[in-house]
């Protein structure tokens, strides 16, 4: 598996309950003031205990200066795209560049039937999400006015506005072959949890994304690989859940030997403290290791 040389980044995946408000907002401050960067919040509109994503990212923005924030990932089949699109500008403008847009295709179906959402099938499910990444870029544009007639999105004769500050990352959270394809055709990054993409699926994963990639000239290295990675530092063995030693080795393995530049942390437990050493002793190493590997290859 190749080295794709991007930069490392490192953050946290807050779990957004309502109850632990205080604590969620503890965590996106240590990340913002012990150099990580970003903070990635899950969307679940129909979790009763959670709050609402976009607005707890808002909240956060607003409270931090330099991390930063994205939905991960967004419930495309509660949130309509054009609508997403200018909530995601507004939130880039409020917070001066600070918001990128992780996507999903939808899951847990009988959730979101219930709020109001539509069931759709595997291939709608996908169909919809390749609509909503042209609608979301054509909200984006600095066309006078758009148009769109998909069947499952249309736009007739909008004015996009305002435009983000910065160029939004959109990352998409998906992992079948037909979305994985999608990925390296038009996405900015890919966004997989360590609980379903496991290290050994990696390789397979980021083959269909680079030859997509290639095929629509594209350089599969443009594209970010952003890792959710869940365990405990001093844990009880296993994948993630050693000494300090045994994460600094295993997310630098996963970034010079599985393809993945950021690790996104959902401590199991413990989650303010978990963070504080993630920050101060596992994220430095790695950035120390792989930039040592990174010179020794180049050396070589």
């Amino acid at each position: 598996m190749p080295d794709y040389g991007r930069g490392l980044g490192f953050g946290v995946f807050p779990t957004p309950e309502a109850g632990k408000l205080d604590e969620v907002l503890t965590l996106a401050r240590v990340a913002d003031q012990e150099g990580l960067e970003y903070v990635g919040i899950q969307d679940h509109p129909y979790q009763r205990r959670f709050l609402d994503t976009w607005m707890l990212m808002a909240t956060v923005l607003a409270r931090t200066e330099r991390v930063r924030v994205f939905p991960d990932v967004a419930n495309l089949p509660l949130r309509p795209p054009a609508v997403t699109a200018k909530a995601a500008a507004s939130l880039d403008v409020l917070s001066d560049g600070r918001f990128e847009l992780g996507l999903g295709a939808g899951a847990f179906w009988e959730a979101v039937e219930a709020m109001g959402g539509a069931r759709r099938s595997p291939k709608e499910a996908v169909d919809a999400l390749v609509e909503a990444i042209e609608v979301i870029r054509l909200m984006w544009s600095d066309q006078p006015s758009v148009r769109f007639d998909g069947h499952h999105y249309r736009l007739a004769g909008v004015k996009p506005g305002p435009p983000p500050v910065h160029p939004i990352g959109i990352w998409l959270g998906v992992g079948g072959p037909r979305t994985l394809a999608l990925v390296g055709r038009t996405a900015d990054g890919w966004v997989p949890s360590s609980g379903w993409a496991t290290p050994d699926k990696l390789p397979d994963m980021h083959a269909r994304i680079d030859e997509a990639a290639v095929a629509a000239g594209r350089d599969p290295s443009g594209i970010a690989r952003i890792y959710n990675v869940w365990g405990k530092i001093d844990g009880t063995g296993g994948f993630l859940q050693g000494g300090v030693a045994q994460w600094v080795d295993e997310l630098t393995e996963l970034s010079v030997e599985h393809g993945m530049d950021t690790f996104v942390f959902g401590p199991s437990e413990d989650p303010v403290r978990q963070l504080q050493r993630f920050a101060a002793e596992v994220a430095p190493a790695v950035r120390e290791r792989v930039a040592r590997h990174r010179g020794g290859a180049a050396s070589g």
